[in-house]
């Protein structure tokens, strides 16, 4: 499925047969063909973001999990970074491959990966399903390291296996490096991708039921706790939540793929780079009220694009941090108490100046303070 640059190749089977596009062959143009005129005229493609601005998301899509069709969609086949939505590929090729009551222990290399709490020590003994646990609720990054060396004689090898597990399901836009989802080149998946590997990992009974746990204990071999507490907040705000999986990186921005069960069926939704935490769960609301429209009939299924769809999103835009010098007062001038303002930095004081009762020249100097930068996390 290829959705690049507006309506350039569309299979049908998003639409269950009822919408085809064709490249015209020689000219580089493309011809609609309605198989049925009803889904022809329920479906509407725009350029532009008169609706898409309703969503902040870089990239969102909602699917129907039965049908596999598209109720909406903002940007679906921009390439983004995936994030901590990679370990839901890494979960499945997993569970493919390891009994989860099987025994894994932590390895010198998986135990020092960059990661949040809780952390995971060279040595540490634990159940495939347990490190699954820390992986998906808590997003452990050393967890899905352990466990793709469980599978793997490398995390290179099992990124191998995880690239052929998505191309398997169609998410033909995927590729992946590694299987915790920390920034790399080569690494990229789709809203649209997402979506379907959201779909296909609730047919894993272990991850569905991991994915809706809200909080747990997790215990290594020796008895050490590891508590955890699921960063999906729509268990605790939505009803009717299946189930979903955070990521958060820099260069990824914030990204979210969910599950809600409606009615006898399941919507399966995915945003891509937002720029703010809490925009997360707001999209979802909204993409689950547009999708919940379409279904009752009130609204057409939409795909929209805008102006930047083509350009992927290697890195979220930074503000750049603008140095500001403070100039020396005059000899003679007292300074007391001024603060100067950076939009980056919030207020910094500035030292007070005292007149030194010499016959040498005044030397004078603010101190300044340095800026730490968060480095990015995984989530």
């Amino acid at each position: 499925m290829d959705l690049r640059g507006g309506i350039s190749r569309f299979r049908a089977d998003p639409f269950q047969g009822g919408f085809t596009i064709m490249k015209l062959t020689g000219i580089g143009k493309y011809v609609c063909c309605a198989t049925a005129v009803f889904l022809f005229l329920s479906v509407c493609f725009v350029h532009g973001n008169a609706y898409a601005d309703t969503i902040n998301a870089r990239a969102a899509v909602v699917l129907d999990g039965q049908s596999g069709k598209i109720l909406y969609a903002k940007n679906p086949n921009t390439r983004l970074q995936p994030a901590s939505t990679t370990k839901l590929v890494t979960a499945m090729v997993v569970l493919d491959r390891l009994d989860p009551d099987s025994i894994v222990v932590v390895s010198k290399g998986a135990a020092r990966i960059p990661t949040g709490a809780p952390r995971l020590r060279v040595g540490d003994k634990l159940t495939v399903r347990d490190l699954l646990g820390l992986a998906l609720i808590r997003s452990v990054n050393s967890a899905a390291v352990a466990l793709a060396e469980a599978v793997s004689d490398s995390e290179e090898e099992f990124a191998e296996l995880m690239n052929a597990k998505v191309r398997a399901i169609g998410a033909e836009n995927t590729a992946f490096i590694n299987a915790s989802g920390l920034p790399g080149e080569g690494q990229h998946i789709t809203a649209y991708d997402l979506s379907l590997i959201m779909k296909e990992a609730l047919r894993y009974p272990v991850i569905r039921d991991i994915v809706n746990t809200r909080e747990n204990r997790i215990y290594t071999e020796k008895g050490r706790g590891l508590a955890v507490r699921n960063t999906n907040h729509l268990l605790w705000n939505e009803e009717d939540v299946v189930g979903g999986k955070t990521g958060y990186t820099r260069s990824a921005g914030h990204c979210l793929a969910f599950a809600v069960q409606k009615g006898e069926g399941v919507m399966v939704a995915s945003l891509l780079g937002e720029t703010a935490r809490g925009n997360i769960w707001n999209d979802s609301t909204s993409l689950l009220g547009i999708a919940g429209e379409v279904q009752a009939g009130r609204r057409n299924p939409e795909i929209y694009y805008t102006a930047d769809a083509d350009d992927p999103l290697n890195v979220l835009p930074r503000k750049k941090i603008k140095r500001r010098t403070v100039k020396k007062p005059a000899a003679k001038q007292l300074v007391s108490n001024k603060t100067y303002r950076d939009k980056n930095r919030g207020e910094t004081p500035v030292k007070k100046q005292v007149k030194k009762k010499s016959r040498s020249k005044q030397k004078e100097t603010v101190a300044g303070n340095r800026i730490k930068r968060p480095t990015g996390s995984n989530s």
